[in-house]
C-alpha cells in the first residue's frame, strides 16, 4: 500500500484531524517525512519553538521557521521516531484555539516512551480551515515532571 503524500484536505478541517495529522507527519521509521503535507497545516510565518533548560539552569529556546525544524528534526529522524499524543486539554474561543497536548516519543510504534512532553498549539480558523500558527514545547524532566491535569487519565474516569 502506497502512503499519500502531500497536502490532504481531510487535515485541516477540524480541530482534532489538524492535531492528528502533526504526529502522523512526524512518525514513522527512519528517513523522510512528507513535509509538503506538514507545511500545509501551518500558516505563512508560522513558528516552532523548543523550550529547554541549559546545564546552569537557565532557559533555553529555538524559534525556528518551518524549514529550519526540518533541517532540525533531521538527525532525530535517522531512526524510527514515533511521537504518539497521549491526552490533551483544548480550550476554544470564536476562531483561535489553545491546545496543551501532551506526548510520548517512541522509536517503535506501541513501544516504551523514551520521552514525554506537551506540546502548546495555537490555532486559528480562518472560515474555511483550521491552521497551526505556532507551536511551542517543553520535555518532562527532573524537576518538570508533567502535571496531573496534563496526563492521562486513568481508564473509567472522566475530566
Amino acid at each position: 500500500m502506497t502512503k499519500m503524500t502531500g497536502p490532504r484536505d481531510g487535515d485541516v478541517q477540524s480541530i482534532d484531524s489538524i492535531i492528528f495529522a502533526l504526529y502522523d507527519v512526524i512518525s514513522g521509521p527512519a528517513g523522510e517525512r512528507d513535509w509538503a503535507r506538514d507545511r500545509n497545516l501551518f500558516m505563512p510565518h508560522a513558528r516552532l519553538i523548543r523550550t529547554r533548560k541549559n546545564p546552569d539552569g537557565s532557559s533555553y529556546c529555538k524559534v525556528m521557521t518551518i524549514d529550519e525544524y526540518v533541517t532540525d528534526a533531521a538527525p532525530i529522524l535517522t531512526q524510527d521516531f514515533y511521537e504518539v499524543e497521549i491526552a490533551r486539554t483544548l480550550e476554544q474561543f470564536g476562531n483561535i484555539a489553545q491546545a496543551f497536548s501532551t506526548y510520548e516519543s517512541r522509536h517503535t510504534p506501541l513501544g516504551p516512551a523514551f520521552a514525554r512532553g506537551i506540546n502548546s498549539i495555537q490555532l486559528l480558523h480562518d472560515g474555511k480551515r483550521w491552521w497551526v500558527t505556532a507551536i511551542a514545547w517543553d520535555i518532562e524532566r527532573e524537576g518538570n515532571l508533567l502535571p496531573a491535569k496534563y496526563s492521562p487519565k486513568p481508564a473509567g474516569k472522566k475530566s
